[in-house]
């Protein structure tokens, strides 16, 4: 069994449940809020300890403040491993200002503080991984640490996965080593605009289901009584699809995992279960 590396943001989530989410100008009031932990790293390595990676390490950055101290020691409360998180004195932990209206459709406006910030270690760290472990990354971070982390990882052999969210172009020669690129239907017309298209391609549809290449799976159906909010959603089921890929499974039975995971996500608040900070 593979280990599971995810490159990726912790960011401390601000989130407040509305009625519905505010017109340009207009002000509404909060139902109820609190602090979580977020960022789609941190939500991805979550979901992949979740989904029983045996080893799940996690490559981020963070400020020297409380918000990152608190990330940190719930990462290892999570069973993720927190030894390659580094530290920021210039900027502090990335946040996340979050509105889920009744329907359970967010808003999100990231600052992303320390994941801005380029760090040469982790790469240094996706270049230790090799054959039969995966690399899951996602564009919150710095892209420049993102391309080399990819490149070292798939020069020593493991699988690099890439969720292309929030969507930015990433070098042709990086989209080329991912398998798979991981968007869901908005960021799949961004990339379709860009005239790259990636070899391996999943594509997610939410309660309609995945996507990957020629395989696929229907939506899982969630009770709309059951539905916290999305945030998070895509995460988990990445998260999962990576856990499942180091596990050595086939296209089909990751999606089938990752979609599960993702359908079950809409079921609590916030981006990862009990995560407040």
């Amino acid at each position: 069994m593979g280990r599971v590396a995810v490159l990726g943001s912790l960011n401390v989530d601000v989130v407040t449940l509305v009625e519905r989410h505010p017109v340009p100008g207009e002000t509404v009031l909060g139902r109820a809020g609190g602090r979580y932990a977020g960022g789609k790293g941190g939500n991805q390595a979550a979901a992949a300890a979740r989904a029983g990676a045996s080893h799940v390490q996690m490559l981020a950055r963070v400020g020297d403040d409380e918000a990152g101290a608190a990330y940190i020691a719930r990462l290892g409360a999570l069973g993720v491993d927190p030894s390659a998180v580094s530290t920021s004195h210039s900027a502090p932990t990335g946040a996340a200002l979050i509105t889920v209206d009744e329907a359970g459709e967010n808003s999100i406006i990231v600052v992303a503080g320390a994941n801005a910030e380029a760090d040469p270690s982790l790469t240094h760290e996706a270049g230790r991984l090799g054959p039969g472990d995966v690399l899951l990354c996602s564009l919150e971070v710095d892209l420049v640490t993102v391309a080399d982390a990819a490149r070292a990882a798939r020069a020593a052999g493991a699988r690099v996965v890439i969720n292309l969210a929030p969507y930015a172009a990433l070098p042709p020669d990086v989209i080329a080593l991912a398998d798979p690129v991981v968007v869901n239907e908005y960021e799949m017309r961004q990339l379709a605009d860009s005239d790259l298209l990636p070899g391996s391609l999943l594509v997610t549809f939410g309660a309609a289901g995945a996507r990957w290449g020629t395989d696929g799976v229907d939506g899982i159906q969630v009770p709309a009584g059951e539905i916290g909010d999305t945030v998070g959603a895509g995460d988990a089921f990445c998260g999962a699809l990576a856990a499942a890929l180091a596990r050595g499974a086939d296209p089909q039975r990751a999606l089938e995992a990752a979609n599960e995971a993702g359908a079950a996500a809409v079921r609590w608040v916030g981006a990862q279960p009990d995560a407040a900070l």
